[in-house]
């Protein structure tokens, strides 16, 4: 049972960190078209950069395992940032809800199987 729990833990903690990773580095390497996309869900287009800084800390958090402080707060940032982009692209109707909902479901499997592997 606990093989299985450490099993879950690391494909969901592992591809919730490949999806934030990712996720930053077109933050940063392809600004032009993230702008477009946060500017058509009426977010300012100001925080493309420090969302992307503060999703590659939340993935060091969570990963390094070394202040338990910080890794709630880098699992609360993440469910905020989540919700909020499932409920801004359900909203605006572009059909693009799906990686949001995708990366809730990881986050939530992460930490629930974080106190149960972790405890």
């Amino acid at each position: 049972m606990e093989k299985r729990n450490k099993i879950i833990y690391w494909i969901a903690t592992g591809l919730l960190s490949v999806m934030m990773l990712m996720s930053s580095s077109m933050y940063i390497l392809n600004h032009e078209m993230v702008s477009q996309t946060f500017a058509s869900l009426g977010f300012p287009i100001y925080i493309i950069y420090p969302l992307a800084i503060l999703k590659i800390l939340g993935v060091i958090a969570i990963l390094s395992r070394k202040s338990k402080f910080l890794k709630e707060w880098a699992y609360a940032g993440f469910f905020f940032n989540f919700v909020l982009a499932l409920s801004a692209h359900w909203v605006v109707n572009d059909g693009e809800f799906m990686p949001a909902f995708v990366a809730l479901i990881l986050l939530i499997l992460s930490y629930r199987f974080d106190e149960k592997v972790f405890a």
